[in-house]
């Protein structure tokens, strides 16, 4: 198992001066922590992508919390706000066929994929040096499948992935502590339909 924790540390030991980093974010929560981390290191460009976010009011709602959290958390470096576009059939094209299938499986996979290519792709666009994404920092996220894709994408598109499983150094207990501090709106599904029904059929 590789340790993606101890190859962010390697990366920004390495590293000459401050970098750009293009970082996609799914949530304010899962920013928070990320952002107090990495702030101090890069000049950060924050892009909302979440076309898998369902309905349209989740999406808003957590948009807007991420926006009020760069606004209000003392950061080391302004960060600047991205707004993807919303395009739900973008997610839904990449689900087609796998509606059934498990949480944190395939479908999840192709979500992953489909949110850090965007990212990829708004990193060569803007001149980045690095691109990367704030989905490791959540247990329910497999931080080996997110590096691995971003890996295959930094070779596509010539930008650096910045490799990372934000859920250590204790960083998903941190994200609960600031999440509490700013009074963050914590949502109890990842964000599309599919996971919003698992955890009703659970609850």
């Amino acid at each position: 198992m590789i340790n993606y924790q101890k190859k962010l540390d390697e990366i920004i030991g390495g590293m000459e001066g401050r970098k750009t980093l293009l970082l996609h974010a799914c949530c304010a929560p899962c920013s928070s922590y990320v952002l107090e981390y990495l702030s101090g290191c890069f000049d950060i460009s924050l892009l909302f992508y979440n076309p898998n976010i369902y309905p349209m009011e989740e999406y808003r709602k957590r948009l807007n919390e991420v926006k009020r959290l760069i606004g209000e958390m003392p950061l080391k470096s302004e960060v600047r706000i991205i707004e993807g576009r919303y395009e739900p059939k973008e997610f839904f094209d990449i689900a087609k066929g796998l509606e059934q299938a498990q949480e944190g499986g395939e479908r999840c996979f192709k979500c992953y994929r489909l949110r850090l290519e965007e990212a990829a792709r708004a990193a060569e666009k803007g001149g980045f040096d690095f691109f990367t994404t704030t989905l490791s920092i959540s247990p329910h996220k497999n931080a080996q499948k997110l590096n691995e894709i971003g890996e295959e994408l930094e070779k596509e598109y010539g930008v650096r992935y910045l490799y990372a499983d934000f859920k250590k150094k204790e960083g998903y207990k941190r994200s609960i502590e600031l999440s509490r501090i700013y009074g963050l709106y914590r949502q109890n599904y990842c964000g599309c339909g599919f996971s919003r029904a698992a955890v009703r059929k659970d609850s």
